[in-house]
């Protein structure tokens, strides 16, 4: 009996090593986007130690986006090494040193662990990536999308590797935001979901855990609640400015509704409860709304373009 015991105990070692052996720990990183999104994430990646590679279609934006993230660098460094300058500097430059550049997706995805997906946030546009980096990716290489809004199953199911995909949701400005949604589709290995989870801590974020639910946590709160905000202004309740101003000051919030819609961007808001509302059109929640309809159209996106619920010089 203590035989048979202690050959049961070498049996279940032995496969939990095996199934430790084969979670995978990233270490190279493709970033697809060299937007603010892009941008951030790749600093971060970049910053914690892992072999970045941040992709986009023209060497003007990545110059603009490497620009963008030694600024970046500078301002963290001046908090986090402040009365040590050289730290400071030998910081950047390490990071910078882990960080490339490419125009060509697919000839760097063969030798990544992980390809993260922050482009225009279009279905369409974002299934026929990552259809195309799937022939290209190893067999191992996890896909995850960095979407605020689309389903991640429907992403997946342009590829097929179903089971190593999920979100990874990062919150503008990424170097300063802590939280990352981690998503996992029914699809999601379990193996998969704890290696995007140990990635979001390697990279000093805290992250949660979500199903592939419309908004996933946060704006699935969030954007009724601007949405709601705006309706509230409709009917003629209560003006724009003091909505932002009770919320400010009655909830503790740092901006109001139409404040953070303004800044979000009225076309990026317009875009999301239009697909929410299509996927659930019975849901009072994710009713349109005429006047954000109306701004769009009038081409008033909010601060990106001088004006939106309210005026900028």
């Amino acid at each position: 009996m203590a035989f048979a015991t202690r050959q049961f105990v070498r049996a279940a070692s032995a496969a939990a090593a095996t199934a430790a052996a084969k979670k995978l720990v990233v270490k190279h990183v493709t970033v697809i986007g060299g937007g603010l999104m892009g941008a951030g994430i790749a600093q971060v990646a970049a910053a914690s130690g892992h072999t970045v590679v941040l992709v986009d279609q023209s060497d003007e934006i990545l110059k603009k986006s490497t620009r963008g993230i030694e600024e970046s660098l500078k301002r963290v460094t001046k908090k986090k090494f402040a009365d040590k300058p050289e730290a400071g500097a030998e910081f950047i430059e390490k990071t910078l040193k882990n960080l490339t550049t490419s125009t060509d997706a697919v000839a760097v995805v063969h030798s990544t662990d992980l390809v993260i997906e922050a482009i225009v946030e279009n279905e369409k546009i974002k299934n026929e990536l990552f259809k195309r980096l799937d022939k290209f990716a190893p067999e191992h290489t996890i896909f995850a999308s960095n979407t605020s809004s689309l389903q991640i199953t429907q992403l997946a199911n342009s590829t097929t590797r179903q089971d190593r995909f999920g979100g990874l949701h990062f919150f503008n400005p990424v170097p300063m935001m802590k939280l990352v949604e981690v998503i996992k589709t029914p699809m999601t290995s379990q193996k998969t979901f704890e290696s995007l989870v140990d990635f979001s801590k390697a990279v000093g974020k805290s992250p949660v855990s979500c199903k592939d639910t419309p908004g996933f946590i946060v704006n699935r709160l969030l954007v009724p609640y601007m949405m709601e905000a705006v309706r509230l202004f409709e009917r003629g309740d209560a003006s724009k400015e003091d909505i932002d101003v009770a919320m400010k000051l009655g909830a503790g919030y740092p901006m109001g509704p139409f404040e953070l819609l303004d800044y979000v961007g009225l076309d990026t808001s317009k875009y999301i409860i239009d697909g929410w509302h299509s996927l659930e059109p019975n849901n009072p929640l994710f009713a349109p709304s005429p006047l954000l309809n109306k701004l769009v159209e009038e081409k008033k996106l909010g601060k990106k373009t001088g004006e939106g619920f309210y005026k900028y010089k």
